[in-house]
């Protein structure tokens, strides 16, 4: 089994329900969620929105391969009202990013294990270093934590309050 790091979130429609939704899809479709994240709020990334975004970092375990993995994460995205238009970053329902899959380094047109951009995005750093702080990253050879203080990302991301809570 392999143990796959994924960043889910979305900043369209009810934020809450889809994080539950894509949770659910990815224990049904993916495999075995092992640990979450608290979710996080953050302000949009690359591109300026009214909406802020909730994210939440899982660990899954799998007996899918990545490609597999890819075809599984489109259909879900698709399922919770995703659109993509192909022009760069855009509001969206469902975003769900392969960030690790196990220790594995991987270049595809489809794929790009790590996640390529995650050392410059506190959104996926602060929730991510909550459940794997010493997870070494297998191209940077250093862990989380170390990757978390040295990111120049000036986002604001904080600790999601329901307000129901």
């Amino acid at each position: 089994m392999a143990k796959v790091y994924l960043s889910i979130g979305g900043n369209l429609g009810d934020r809450e329900q889809l994080i539950d939704s894509a949770r659910e899809a990815i224990a049904a479709r993916i495999g075995t969620i092992k640990k979450s994240s608290s979710i996080y709020e953050s302000e949009a990334w690359g591109f300026e929105s009214e909406n802020n975004f909730l994210n939440q970092v899982l660990m899954v375990e799998t007996s899918l391969s990545p490609a597999a993995i890819m075809l599984e994460i489109s259909y879900i995205e698709s399922k919770l009202g995703r659109e993509r238009n192909g022009k760069g970053y855009t509001s969206r329902t469902m975003d769900i990013d392969v960030l690790f899959y196990d220790h594995l380094i991987l270049y595809t047109p489809e794929l790009i294990v790590p996640h390529k951009q995650l050392h410059k995005r506190r959104f996926i750093l602060e929730p991510l270093k909550e459940i794997a702080p010493d997870f070494i990253h297998p191209l940077f050879s250093i862990t989380i934590n170390e990757i978390a203080i040295s990111c120049t990302d000036a986002g604001k991301v904080w600790k999601y309050e329901p307000v129901n809570a």
